[in-house]
C-alpha cells in the first residue's frame, strides 16, 4: 500500500487556523468506481508529488475524495460575491480544500477537490461536477499557463463511476486543482458582511503573509496591500486582452487575490476581433464581454477596496478617499500593460506618442473585415498576407506602411524585431471548436487520444512549431453563434 513519502505528500493546513467562520470542516463525499482519466506528470513532479503513486489505486482514492492524505484537515472554504453585481453568500459549494503543499522551492500551493460532493455552502446544488466541464478547465487552464498568463492549474481528472442530472445524466468527474490559494475578492467581501474588524485583520494579515510578505512590517501594510492586489489584476487582466481570452463570469468570488486566473466556467477565446464578444449563455445583457473585462475588474476591486475600508483609517471619509486614490490608478496600470503587450506584439521595442493610435488602428480595421485576432499578428510576423479580406483592403495596406516606418525608426534588426514578435505572439490558443471536437469524443466515447494530442500541441506556444500549425485554423463559419455554460 502506498504511504504519505510514497506520494510525495508534504501537506500544511495554515487556512485551517484561521477562526472557524472562514471554513467549515468537511470530508469529501465517497465515490463509488474511481477511474483516473487525465494526470499531469509535469505539475506533480513541480508540487513535489509522486506521479507514479498517485496514479496508484491508492492514489486515485486520494484524487477521487474517497481517503484524504495523511495529516491534513479538509475544509471547504467560506466566502461570498458579487454575481452579475448583486450580493449574496456563497462558499464551496462542490469543492473541497485537501491541503496546501509545500513544494520544492518552499512555495505553498492550495490542493482542492472540485466536484467532491455537497458542503453547507452547496446551497440547492448537488455537490458533484460532470466530465466536460472538468476537462474544459484542465485543458483552458492549462493552456493559460502555458501562455504565460497566471492561472489556477490542473493535476488530475477522475471519473466517479456514478452519473449527476444536468439538462441529462452526465458522468461525474472531480477535477484536482492546483493554485497559489482560493482566497477571493469575495472571501474579503464575506468577512465585511458577517465578520468584524478582528476578522478581517486576521484575514488581510494571513493573505499578506503568504502572498505579499515583503511588506508585512512596513507602516501602512494594508494600502500596501490594495496597491499590491491592484497592480497583480492589472497585469493579469491585460494579459487577457492580448490574446483574446473571454473569462465569462467576472463575479467578484472568481477574482482572486493571489491575481491568478480562477473558476473557468463559460469561458473561452475569441477567433474574430468583435470586442463586445460574449460566449457564456447566462450573460443576457453582455456585462462580462471581452471589451468590458478592463472595466469589471476595475469595479469589482473597488469591492475590494471597500471591505478594507476598516484596516485603512479610523476615518471612514479618510478611509474612502484613500481607497478611492488607488482604486483610481488601475485603469492606468491596466492600459500601460496592455500598451506594453500591443508594442510587443508588433515588434516595437521603444514607446513613442503615437503608438497607441496606430495601434487602435489597426484593431479598428481588424474590426471592419471581421479579422481573426491570433492569426493576424502572427501574419505580421511571417508577412504571409493570405486567407483573410483585411489584408487586401486599402486601409490595412496603408497601416503596414505606417507600422514599417515606425519599425525602422527604432534601430533594431529585422531578426530581433520577428523574435519580439514570436515571443509576444502565440502560434495557437485552444480555439473553441478545438476543445469542443476534444471534449466531444472524451464524453462521448470515451477516447481521450484526441484531448490528449490537443494538450501536447497547446504546449509552449510561442515556439511556433510546425506541429502546432493544424490547430491554427479558425472554426469553419457558422451564422450559430459559440456558446458555452457554466456546467455547474
Amino acid at each position: 500500500m502506498q504511504n504519505e513519502v510514497d506520494m510525495g505528500w508534504n501537506l500544511k493546513n495554515t487556512y485551517a487556523q484561521l477562526p472557524k467562520i472562514f471554513y467549515t470542516n468537511i470530508n469529501p463525499t465517497p465515490v463509488n468506481s474511481p477511474k483516473l482519466i487525465i494526470f499531469n506528470d509535469e505539475l506533480a513532479k513541480s508540487l513535489g508529488l509522486n506521479g507514479d503513486g498517485l496514479k496508484s489505486y491508492d492514489g486515485i482514492q486520494i484524487l477521487s475524495g474517497n481517503k484524504t492524505p495523511p495529516n491534513t484537515i479538509p475544509i471547504a472554504q467560506a466566502y461570498a460575491g458579487h454575481q452579475f453585481g448583486h450580493f449574496t453568500m456563497l462558499g464551496d459549494g462542490r469543492a473541497v480544500l485537501i491541503g496546501e503543499q509545500m513544494t520544492p522551492t518552499g512555495e505553498l500551493m492550495d490542493i482542492q477537490l472540485k466536484g467532491s460532493g455537497r458542503t453547507p455552502y452547496s446551497r440547492s446544488g448537488d455537490g458533484r461536477a460532470s466530465l466536460g466541464p472538468m476537462l474544459r478547465e484542465y485543458i483552458i487552464s492549462e493552456a493559460m499557463y502555458e501562455l504565460g498568463i497566471p492561472s489556477s492549474r490542473s493535476l488530475s481528472v477522475v471519473t466517479t463511476g456514478e452519473m449527476i442530472m444536468r439538462m441529462e445524466e452526465e458522468l461525474g468527474a472531480i477535477l484536482t486543482r492546483v493554485s497559489s490559494s482560493h482566497i477571493r475578492v469575495g472571501t474579503f467581501e464575506y468577512i465585511a458582511r458577517w465578520g468584524n474588524r478582528e476578522y478581517l485583520k486576521k484575514l488581510a494579515d494571513y493573505t499578506i503573509k503568504r502572498h505579499f510578505p515583503y511588506i508585512n512590517y512596513e507602516d501602512e501594510p494594508y494600502l500596501r496591500f490594495l496597491e499590491e492586489v491592484i497592480k497583480l489584476q492589472a497585469i493579469l487582466i491585460s494579459k487577457w486582452q492580448l490574446v483574446g481570452f473571454v473569462h465569462g463570469v467576472m463575479n467578484t468570488d472568481n477574482m482572486a487575490i493571489s491575481g491568478e486566473t480562477i473558476d473557468y466556467g463559460p469561458c473561452a477565446f475569441i477567433d474574430t476581433y468583435i470586442p463586445n464578444t460574449v460566449f457564456s449563455s447566462i450573460d443576457r445583457y453582455g456585462r462580462y464581454a471581452y471589451d468590458k473585462q478592463p472595466i469589471i475588474a476595475n469595479w469589482n476591486l473597488a469591492r475590494f477596496a471597500e471591505t478594507l475600508l476598516p484596516l485603512l483609517d479610523k476615518n471612514e471619509e479618510k478611509a474612502i478617499e484613500i481607497a478611492q486614490d488607488k482604486i483610481n490608478s488601475f485603469m492606468e496600470l491596466y492600459e500601460i500593460n496592455w500598451l506594453n503587450g500591443m508594442r510587443k506584439k508588433l515588434g516595437i521595442f521603444n514607446s513613442e506618442e503615437n503608438d497607441e493610435i496606430l495601434i487602435m488602428d489597426l484593431l479598428d480595421i481588424m474590426e471592419k473585415y471581421n479579422a481573426d485576432y491570433t492569426n493576424t499578428f502572427i501574419a505580421l510576423i511571417f508577412e504571409e498576407y493570405k486567407d483573410m479580406s483585411l489584408f487586401e483592403s486599402v486601409e490595412f495596406k496603408d497601416w503596414r506602411k505606417r507600422w514599417k516606418l515606425r519599425l525602422k525608426r527604432q534601430e533594431k534588426s529585422k531578426e530581433s524585431i520577428i523574435e519580439l514578435m514570436k515571443n509576444a505572439n502565440p502560434a495557437l490558443i485552444p480555439r473553441n471548436h478545438r476543445v469542443e471536437e476534444a471534449l466531444k469524443v472524451a464524453v462521448e466515447y470515451e477516447d481521450y487520444s484526441k484531448l490528449k494530442k490537443f494538450l501536447k500541441a497547446l504546449k509552449k506556444p510561442y515556439e511556433h512549431r510546425i506541429e502546432q500549425i493544424e490547430y491554427s485554423t479558425p472554426a469553419p463559419k457558422s451564422n450559430k453563434p459559440y456558446r458555452t455554460f457554466c456546467g455547474t
